[in-house]
């Protein structure tokens, strides 16, 4: 893992396990973290203003995190979809699929609504439980090589509400990760492994744009699931 700017990571161990707290400002975000879980973690804040990232490695015994990148790419009904960019209609260099209560729609993709697997629904609460948030989507990405990638966007979406917290879940292949800030254009790169949450929350989407760059190195498939909760 490397970043541009660096902050110290930390581990820490907490033994409240059945709290509830409602996560309010940027400020409370990590100290929510710190509270909430229960084995040891890694954690770091990856963006220096406008925003929080917060890097987890989560490597509890709970979850066998190969096996369940293998059952993910053989189970999820992936599709490699046709979006609308600039006016022309081009294949997405990479296969999604969606569940959630509701149809999400970007780019002219419209992904119709679908129930949680049983093992997505179980991420599902890993996620709340690691960021405090709720969340009744999630949109699955599949990686299949180096040529696979997704370009400079920013989940702002009228339907993830105003300052949306995602929990962005990485498994398989170490894939590089880049954030670019809007306006000042500082870039921060770190490589994403199995096993680490990236959650992003208050003011990233505004600021912050992030993209999977396409890669000329091996990379073993990569699955991502990002979870997040929609609005009517």
């Amino acid at each position: 893992m490397y970043y541009e700017e660096k902050t110290p990571n930390r581990s820490f161990s907490a033994n409240a396990i059945d709290w509830c707290l409602q996560v309010s400002s940027d400020s409370t975000l990590l100290n929510a973290f710190v509270d909430r879980l229960g084995e040891i973690v890694t954690e770091s804040n990856i963006l220096p203003y406008d925003g929080e990232a917060i890097l987890i490695d989560d490597h509890g015994a709970e979850f066998d995190w190969p096996a369940i990148t293998r059952t993910l790419i053989d189970m999820i009904p992936w599709q490699v979809e046709t979006a609308r960019i600039f006016g022309r209609e081009m294949p997405i260099p990479r296969m999604t699929a969606w569940f959630g209560d509701g149809a999400y729609s970007y780019s002219g993709v419209l992904h119709l609504p679908a129930p949680f697997p049983a093992i997505i629904e179980r991420l599902r609460e890993r996620a709340e439980a690691l960021s405090g948030a709720s969340f009744n989507a999630a949109l699955a990405n599949l990686y299949r090589s180096g040529h696979d990638s997704v370009g400079w966007h920013s989940d702002n979406e009228a339907r993830l509400g105003n300052r949306p917290t995602i929990a962005s879940l990485s498994l398989g292949g170490e894939r590089r990760f880049q954030f670019r800030h809007r306006e000042t254009k500082q870039t921060i790169t770190l490589g994403l492994r199995m096993g680490q949450w990236l959650i992003m929350a208050g003011e990233t989407q505004r600021f912050w744009v992030h993209q999977v760059p396409k890669t000329a190195a091996a990379a073993a498939p990569r699955v991502n699931l990002s979870f997040r909760h929609t609005v009517p």
